[in-house]
């Protein structure tokens, strides 16, 4: 069993459970899948770059990509009907949460000054969008074998009928995401005082971002009227 869903079955259930008064172990939310989509405009001039887009994805996720095409034509954007203008993969059962797993505790702590995810990200209905604004922070891409840096949109669909009940979900997960975030860290500091000089050079952007924005904050509560 893959380490997040034992996680989900042991904590985030009984969690949601006592908080939401359920009766029934039915009506917990739960992840249902994970959709990773990459979109890349310049296929109409360059269908050859949809193999790069598939690799990718495939190596990220370890599952084959399909390809999107346009649902309908737009003029302004010389675009036809049925023009391949990216490409996604849906994730479900085992697959879908090693990969949650490791965008949680390996991908999103490599992001330079992570500063955690947006909770505001939420559609209404259960379900959280998330943007990747490059693929080089999952550890099987390497940057000498990309063609191109891209992004991509990363949406989890839950059985949660409110924004509520998603978000309690996505917080008790968000455990494994701090307790990364501190790791990353503290190896960030260690390769600093063992000498490295890129570890050192951004352990002090990192102390310099901090100081800022404490002084920024101290500056703010200071102007608040007594």
């Amino acid at each position: 069993m893959a380490r997040l869903k034992e996680f989900y079955k042991s904590d985030v259930a009984p969690a949601m459970m006592s908080k939401f008064g359920y009766k029934s172990v039915m009506q917990i939310p739960k992840l249902d899948k994970v959709v990773i989509n990459v979109g890349c405009g310049e296929l109409k001039d360059n269908p050859k770059m949809l193999d790069a887009i598939i690799g990718d994805l495939g190596k990220i996720t370890g599952q084959k990509a399909m390809p999107c095409k346009a649902h309908k034509s737009v003029a302004n954007f010389k675009l036809r009907e049925g023009m391949v203008i990216g490409a996604k993969v849906t994730l479900r059962g085992e697959r879908m949460y090693e990969f949650v797993d490791k965008l949680f505790n390996i991908a999103l702590p490599r992001v330079r000054d992570f500063r955690g995810i947006n909770g505001n990200s939420f559609d209404g209905r259960g379900d959280y969008n998330l943007g990747i604004r490059e693929q080089l922070i999952f550890p099987e891409i390497e940057y000498d074998k990309i063609d191109k840096v891209r992004g991509m949109d990363i949406t989890f669909v839950t059985t949660a009928k409110t924004d509520e009940e998603a978000a309690r979900k996505l917080a008790e997960k968000r455990k494994y995401q701090s307790e990364a975030t501190v790791k990353c860290y503290q190896k960030l500091k260690a390769d600093a005082e063992a000498g490295d000089p890129e570890a050192i050079r951004r352990y002090e952007a990192t102390l310099a971002k901090r100081r800022d924005e404490y002084h920024k904050k101290k500056a703010r509560q200071e102007e608040l009227p007594a």
